[in-house]
């Protein structure tokens, strides 16, 4: 099930390349033609002409000529995403204003101000992920601006990026990792909140392609072995429900579709299973045709016959028809049990569910005239826009916060009064607090949730009805930052912290200038950063908070000179990199010289020093990275480590290409986790393997047995990944022994 587009090597002659572009122009034209109203295939064509006159001495890195780029990307947005005449004259045109000499303002002239200002934000988008990180979520917050006022810009870069992603075998490794990165980081999410499923799901399995491309090549491999045996399962399962449609008189189309190679791979990790025991690796989707007043009741007696002939699980039952999900999303979902003791998945929807969960927004526009779709839509897009009426610029984390809280998927609550309430997955009662008034969350206490009293952090689920208790006495504080998840709740605390930070920042300010006198400095706005600096603070709000809390000394202002009237510390060596939001453990570790030996690609090709990510501890032969840190030289990191694709996406431009030397002398602590039926002598065989027969160094081992299961953690020291694997495969060809499992050593 690889999803991927060969790239054709071009050594084709300048007749047959104008050959080849005309063919996929042809190719537009004909997928357009049942938009085209009069006069609009000739502003197409001039829309083209002007496009491949620009790009015209530009190439690919395949070695294609460049504007099969555009046009392949005004096709996606036709074809897969149902977009009209406009959207493929602005994707035809959309690398031209920053790419060639063409600029918005011949745009404008040739097609008007609406097609201008989307080029315009497109030109904006491009340049997002390749600044420094203030100026990435100030971009951000520009495309996001663009998207809530045009949603068409971010439907074609998303269909720019798709095609990227279909042609990077040509890139190199390094540019693979940071887009495939920011792909399953950013975009990725945009497109399932505008509804574009498919797209959604080619982008993460096209990003694990790159990103983790052994596991990736093994689940497909896996698909493919199975498909016969799928495929014969799957027509047993639909032939009862088939006649029993066929007798109640429907026109449906019923088929099987197998789950992505991501969302397979998701279900392996979060459920600690094999491949073999992932039950739903793939769904029945049932679609009806309906006519809109029928919907939900043929809906749900699709749903009755389907129960009738299969048992469900009752907890698996998702009804999307009364609560449609924000991106547009209606359908009936259900687990049943079906031949052969297998759970299936069935999925039940008419004919434009289906088109909205396959086209999103677009299918969206076309349906809106009286559809509660238009106002979930128009509902996010006001929170979007009230997110970033914030003008809180040095919000370098706004990028994380805009993920949590208008990426994620979401739950629905009621107000005490019935009214229904859209919060992101994983948001608890301070953040509905927040979502009422901003004075409500102020003085959140508690909260009442189906009549119970709860704590503020308290993780509100579907379906839950909250009421928010308050007091006057209460103010927010740092620790609440940890319990919300919205982003209007985050800056609406840190405002208020902010603002109590100030006040204690003024005693801050007085201490500070007495010292300042006293050694003849001046107060001003440039000392007060360059101190900041020496002090490794962020703000001379944060310095003159940490002096009035007596958190710095002072003493060192004796290191000072005093010029004219500034003030210059005593230069500390920081590197020339913006600063780096530190990853939760990772911290700095002392390796010998011989250790330090890595292989970086370059002008130099030099041996450096180098230390080894906490946060994943990798070791030789594992996928890895280079991260260039502050303060703390390179670091390394596996490329499917937990905080690899935050780092590539938002500080892309510090990923370093990497490669391990051989060296046989250097042992790496590394862990397995074992699980296995509790016998007599089972302790013996894994120790024996590893230390007798595989002369491993085992640091530390742990045993717990329970109801005749055994867990053990092991701790040991190995050469490289080639070993381990060894070891993995040996272990679990042991009797007895049912899992073996990686896991980062502490």
């Amino acid at each position: 099930m690889e999803i991927t587009t060969p790239i054709l090597k071009y050594t084709l002659s300048e007749e047959d390349e104008k050959k080849e572009i005309l063919r996929h122009y042809r190719g537009l034209l004909k997928e357009l033609k049942p938009k085209l109203k009069p006069g609009d295939k000739e502003l197409v064509r001039t829309a083209f002409e002007m496009a491949a006159e620009a790009h015209k001495t530009m190439r690919r890195k395949s070695g294609e000529p460049y504007i099969l780029h555009p046009l392949a990307v005004a096709r996606i947005c036709v074809e897969e995403i149902g977009l009209g005449v406009r959207s493929t004259i602005c994707a035809l045109l959309h690398d031209t204003v920053e790419d060639t000499d063409i600029t918005l303002e011949d745009i404008q002239r040739e097609f008007g101000i609406e097609i201008s200002k989307i080029v315009d934000g497109l030109t904006k988008i491009s340049t997002v992920m390749d600044t420094n990180t203030s100026q990435q979520a100030e971009n951000f917050k520009k495309i996001l601006l663009t998207l809530t006022d045009d949603p068409r810009v971010i439907l074609i870069k998303l269909s720019d990026r798709l095609h990227n992603m279909r042609t990077m075998d040509s890139m190199k490794r390094e540019k693979q990792l940071k887009i495939s990165s920011e792909t399953v980081y950013v975009y990725a999410p945009l497109a399932h909140r505008m509804g574009l499923h498919a797209i959604k799901t080619e982008m993460e399995d096209l990003s694990m392609k790159y990103l983790e491309p052994d596991t990736y090549k093994y689940i497909a491999q896996k698909l493919n072995d199975t498909k016969r045996e799928r495929t014969r399962f799957i027509n047993d399962f639909i032939r009862p429900l088939k006649e029993k449609l066929e007798k109640a008189d429907f026109n449906f189309d019923m088929y099987g579709r197998p789950k992505s190679i991501h969302s397979i791979w998701n279900k392996m990790k979060k459920k600690g299973v094999s491949f073999e025991e992932v039950y739903d690796l793939f769904a029945i989707r049932v679609i009806v045709d309906s006519p809109t007043e029928k919907e939900k009741e043929d809906c749900w007696k699709v749903y009755s016959m389907v129960t009738d002939e299969y048992n469900p699980s009752p907890e698996r039952l998702r009804d999307w028809l009364s609560n449609p999900k924000s991106n547009g999303y209606e359908a009936l979902h259900t687990t049943v049990m079906g031949p052969l003791g297998k759970w299936v998945e069935v999925q039940i929807r008419t004919k434009r569910m289906n088109e909205i969960a396959e086209k999103g927004l677009a299918a969206h526009w076309k349906y809106k005239e009286g559809n509660s779709v238009e106002n979930r839509f128009d509902q996010w897009f006001g929170q979007i826009r009230e997110a970033l009426s914030n003008q809180d610029t040095n919000s370098l984390d706004f990028l994380q916060d805009f993920k949590t809280s208008f990426l994620a998927e979401e739950i629905y609550v009621y107000t005490p009064k019935g009214d229904i309430k859209m919060l992101p997955i994983g948001a608890t009662a301070l953040d509905f607090a927040f979502g009422v008034h901003t004075a409500v969350g102020s003085r959140c206490i508690g909260a009442k949730v189906n009549h119970k009293l709860v704590p503020i952090g308290y993780k509100l689920r579907s379906g839950d009805q909250i009421e928010i208790i308050t007091s006057a006495k209460q103010k927010p504080s740092q620790e609440w930052l940890n319990l919300v998840v919205t982003s209007k709740a985050k800056q609406k605390i840190k405002d208020t912290l902010k603002e109590e930070k100030r006040k204690v920042a003024e005693d801050g300010k007085y201490i500070l200038q007495k010292k300042l006198d006293a050694i003849g400095g001046m107060m001003t706005q440039h000392n007060l950063e360059e101190l900041a600096t020496f002090y490794k603070l962020n703000s001379s709000l944060d310095l003159l908070y940490d002096i009035a809390i007596k958190k710095i000394d002072l003493k060192e202002l004796k290191e000072f000179t005093a010029s004219g009237d500034r003030l210059f510390p005593p230069k500390p060596p920081v590197p020339k990199v913006e600063a780096e939001e530190k990853s939760e453990g990772e911290t700095a570790r002392n390796y010998n010289k011989k250790d330090a030996e890595l292989i970086i690609f370059g002008e130099s090709s030099d041996r450096i020093m180098y230390t080894l990510a906490n946060c994943c501890k990798p070791i030789p032969g594992d996928d890895v990275f280079g991260f260039v840190t502050t303060g703390e030289g390179l670091k390394i990191h596996r490329t499917n480590c937990p905080n690899a694709a935050r780092l590539m996406a938002n500080f892309g431009h510090r990923v370093v290409k990497t490669k391990w030397a051989k060296n046989k002398e250097i042992s790496f602590l590394t862990g397995l986790k074992i699980i296995g039926l509790d016998d007599v002598g089972v302790i013996h065989k894994i120790t024996n393997l590893i230390s007798g027969e595989m002369k491993f160094n085992i640091s530390a081992m742990t045993i717990e047995a329970k109801d005749g299961i055994f867990m053990g953690n092991l701790k040991i020291f190995v050469h490289d990944k080639d070993e381990l694997d060894e070891l993995y495969d040996r272990l679990l060809a042991l009797s007895g022994i049912e899992k073996v499992e990686r896991y980062d050593t502490e």
